[in-house]
């Protein structure tokens, strides 16, 4: 770009050293000049610009998709990624009911995309990619930080004076997991009735219904990270991946609760929780299940307005290059994906 603006700065000086002619030809030249001079800067522009790809994107992907974008950009100089990190069901809301244009969106749930895009008519196909466990996250610093362990957590937790975090289960998938892990953990270590009195919800939640000093929900997992750092939350509800990516100490749960494995499918699906539903006053049944992430590309009226672009980023993520970046942030990996309805756009 200097070097452009130093030629034309030359072809300028020159051009008026040479017009010693009449005012008509001073002004012809001048006029010439000009076209010259704003040809130069729009061939200039638009060999810096590059085409955007819209990602909406769950919050636990910040990282993975974070590291995925500077390689993806790395090897397609003429694209650059724009992305929005929310609760999974926040960033289907915004393409289905908000309309708002999206060409790639990764849900940390796969059925959402399956109830909230594919059933709306808002996307055609769903890669089941990626896969997570839940687990407690705690600091040095949180209360009886030195005592907790797999076999006492849930008594710690209920311990007078312990503050507790977990998303909106409405808005994200980590936040009714949050609440089925909990109903899991009833069940295993045989504790009557433990998750009312950790909660005190019914079978849903409304924005207010949280106990004052005891928990406290913000939108999506992420949001919570500072909270607890800043030792205002003493145990959170979270993926194992993103308290490794955070560098956070972590109860691994087992496998009987922590939503990891295929083996307890039919365990995980005796406990379940409501959501918002499509409309006002409705709800939708999350049932427990496995924890497997999917990714689309939205198809409506708004949606992509990147097709090219969306396609080659989808399948760069769905690559072994892709599954490799996401297993460097502490997640495991579907391989190969698992494609759910017609995937025709990425081919």
């Amino acid at each position: 770009m200097r070097d452009s603006r130093f030629s034309i700065a030359k072809i300028i000086n020159r051009s008026y050293k040479q017009s010693w002619g009449d005012k008509e030809e001073k002004i012809m030249r001048g006029l010439k000049i000009l076209l010259l001079l704003l040809s130069l800067i729009l061939i200039s522009t638009s060999s810096y610009a590059k085409e955007r790809i819209i990602v909406f994107h769950a919050g636990s992907l910040l990282i993975p998709f974070d590291k995925i974008s500077k390689v993806f950009e790395k090897k397609y100089k003429n694209y650059t990624l724009v992305r929005e990190a929310s609760g999974s069901r926040m960033a289907a809301r915004k393409i289905s009911d908000l309309h708002k244009p999206c060409d790639v969106m990764a849900s940390a749930d796969y059925s959402v995309i399956s109830n909230l895009l594919m059933d709306t008519h808002n996307a055609k196909f769903n890669a089941l990619f990626a896969t997570n466990s839940m687990a407690i996250v705690f600091t040095t610093k949180s209360r009886y930080a030195d005592k907790i362990n797999s076999q006492n957590w849930s008594r710690i937790l209920l311990k007078k004076g312990v503050i507790i975090g977990h998303s909106n289960p409405n808005d994200d998938p980590c936040g009714y997991r949050a609440m089925l892990v909990s109903k899991l953990a009833e069940k295993y270590y045989k504790m009557d009735n433990f998750f009312k009195k950790l909660f005190g919800y019914p079978d849903y939640y409304s924005n207010g219904m949280e106990k004052k000093g005891k928990v406290i929900v913000r939108p999506k997992e992420t949001d919570l990270i500072a909270l607890l750092e800043m030792h205002a939350i003493d145990y959170l509800f979270l993926y194992k991946s993103v308290a490794i990516q955070h560098h956070l100490k972590y109860i691994d749960l087992p496998p009987e609760i922590s939503l990891a494995s295929k083996k307890y499918a039919k365990l995980y699906k005796t406990v379940s929780f409501k959501v918002s539903g499509k409309k006002p006053g409705t709800f939708i049944i999350k049932k427990g299940a496995p924890m497997i992430y999917g990714i689309t590309i939205p198809q409506n009226e708004s949606s992509p307005i990147n097709k090219k672009g969306a396609k080659l980023l989808v399948n760069f993520i769905l690559s072994k290059k892709g599954q490799l970046i996401i297993k460097s942030c502490g997640q495991g990996v579907i391989n190969p994906p698992e494609i759910i309805g017609d995937n025709s756009i990425l081919k």
